[in-house]
């Protein structure tokens, strides 16, 4: 079960995209912190982080206790490094790569995110 929901998710980089989902209007995103929205079986972490004014995506399922989360998870930066830690244990991954920050865990799924029109979209590939 736990290699099922895993493989659901595998980072997207702009140029592999294939479809834009469109998620929601801007205004449904929190200033400085994140939502899920689901993408067929996928659950996504949509972060809107104003402070730099860049939006990230990621897979909301953190691969330690394997808890649908990341999207409540607290957003800030590591040595210039956006990341979110996760709001269980306190495990951070880059925003950017996906990496994990504070120890040997896996690295999460990215997506890439564009607003346009007041609508913000996640990019897959199919």
């Amino acid at each position: 079960m736990i290699d099922s929901l895993l493989k659901n998710y595998t980072s997207v980089e702009e140029d592999q995209v294939t479809v834009w989902f469109k998620a929601a209007e801007v205004t449904k995103f929190p200033k400085n912190g994140g939502a899920c929205v689901k993408y067929k079986e996928k659950q996504i972490a949509v972060f809107n982080f104003t402070r730099e004014g860049v939006w990230y995506a990621c897979q909301n399922l953190c691969p330690h206790k394997m808890e649908m989360v990341l999207s409540r998870g607290m957003i800030g930066e590591d040595m210039g490094t956006p990341k979110v830690a996760c709001p269980l244990h306190k495990n951070t991954f880059s925003l950017k790569t996906g990496e994990n920050l504070n120890g040997t865990l896996e690295a999460i799924a990215i997506y890439p995110v564009k607003v346009t029109d007041g609508f913000v979209y996640i990019g897959f590939s199919e």
